[in-house]
């Protein structure tokens, strides 16, 4: 189950339109974020307002199924169909995490048909972590 965030008109002057056509994207950036215990897909346009917002929980996996690649791969699948729709032909990949869904995630990615800029990695590293806590006394 896809949430699409439609952006049209404001509401201060009272033209909304219609809750289901969004804008035309032609270029977007599609993040990954690959958990041990879930996979959630998020797309924004290039200035990184989300257009559309999937996760493996949202698609109906429960427990510990949401962290599995088939869960991944259906979610990206949910969230990639509708920006198509919506005109989306080039995105940037950005894959954050450990989890099992980001290799599945990037498969359904490549098959969607979106010709893919460029992919890149964003897992935040420690560079030498935190101090640990003093040793204790006895």
């Amino acid at each position: 189950m896809v949430k699409a965030i439609p952006r049209i008109g404001s509401r201060r002057n009272g033209r909304m339109g219609s809750r289901k056509s969004g804008r035309r994207i032609p270029k977007g950036v599609i993040h990954v974020q690959a958990s041990f215990n879930n996979t959630i897909i998020t797309i924004t346009d290039v200035r990184g307002r989300v257009v559309c917002w999937s996760s493996a929980g949202a698609c109906g996996f429960k427990g510990t199924k949401r962290g599995t690649p088939f869960a991944a791969q259906t979610a990206a699948g949910d969230a990639i169909r509708t920006v198509v729709d919506q005109g989306m032909q080039r995105a940037e990949v950005m894959i954050k995490g450990p989890g099992l869904g980001r290799d599945a995630a990037l498969r359904a990615i490549r098959r969607s048909g979106i010709l893919l800029t460029f992919i890149r990695d964003v897992t935040p590293m420690p560079h030498n972590g935190c101090r640990p806590p003093k040793k204790r006394r006895i």
